[in-house]
């Protein structure tokens, strides 16, 4: 199994073609030749996770967020990404990043989270979805359930005991697609990150926000690819082990 393989099943479930032009998703690192044994799936590229993929021995980590966003014009350990670039060179490790292709797909990072919200009749396209809550909730409960679900601590922008049925949300730092949300008609909105004039209009709009951390609202969703390659190298014969990062982007440990 070559990284090239890899990055062809990964872009049968998230195109590499659908990301943003902006965006910087795809191999980013490495040679589409080199064998793969071991797989680390992680949303970041952080020296946590490559200690983790070199005990491992990955050959390959595949994250959410690439490096590289925007012109790098030196490769030294002076710069953040200049380091992490230069250790995966010397540790042989290739890097993939499925980024807003991931972001949209079914079954991709907003698909997962509009699961893990608990909702039902789910639709939308792009990076927006929203979808209804099976029985009315009041915001602090239905607060508490996200908690629980994305092992998070979840910051409230509304009054607690508004009851809520409809919800809209997007992933990260998805706050922006809050307008979105209001022309479907939702009671309440979740993201990663609620920027404060997007949290002021959804206040006048009678919006309730919730604010679950970017880590949070996004790392299930590459879990999810994770399993999902798994299924598909189920299917044939290859000794190709996958992993899923045991450290979040900020380099604690995953809670229990």
């Amino acid at each position: 199994m070559t990284v090239q393989t890899i990055f062809d099943l990964i872009n049968t479930v998230a195109p590499f073609d659908t990301q943003m032009e902006w965006d910087n998703s795809g191999l980013l690192v490495g040679s589409p030749s080199q064998e793969v044994t071991v797989i680390l799936f992680a949303l970041d590229v952080t020296e946590p996770v490559i200690d983790e993929a070199a005990a491992l021995g990955a050959q390959l980590i595949v994250t959410h967020h690439p490096l590289m966003f925007d012109a790098i014009h030196t490769l030294t350990d002076g710069t953040y990404e200049g380091r992490l670039i230069r250790r995966l060179v010397r540790e042989n490790i290739s890097l993939i990043a499925a980024h807003t292709n991931l972001d949209q797909a079914a079954g991709g990072i907003n698909d997962t989270l509009a699961a893990l919200c608990g909702l039902v009749e789910v639709s939308g396209d792009g990076f927006f979805r929203s979808g209804f809550l099976p029985e009315p909730m009041t915001v602090r409960g239905f607060a508490d359930q996200l908690g629980e679900n994305l092992e998070t601590t979840v910051r409230i922008l509304a009054p607690e005991d508004r009851i809520i049925r409809r919800i809209g949300l997007c992933s990260g730092g998805g706050s922006d697609e809050w307008q979105r949300a209001a022309d479907a008609g939702c009671d309440a909105f979740v993201s990663g990150e609620i920027r404060h004039h997007h949290a002021l209009a959804m206040a006048d709009a009678g919006i309730a926000a919730f604010e679950c951390g970017h880590f949070a609202t996004e790392e299930p969703g590459l879990a999810a690819l994770a399993e999902a390659l798994q299924n598909s190298l189920n299917h044939v014969e290859c000794n190709v082990r996958i992993f899923v990062s045991a450290v979040c982007a900020y380099s604690f440990p995953r809670r229990p």
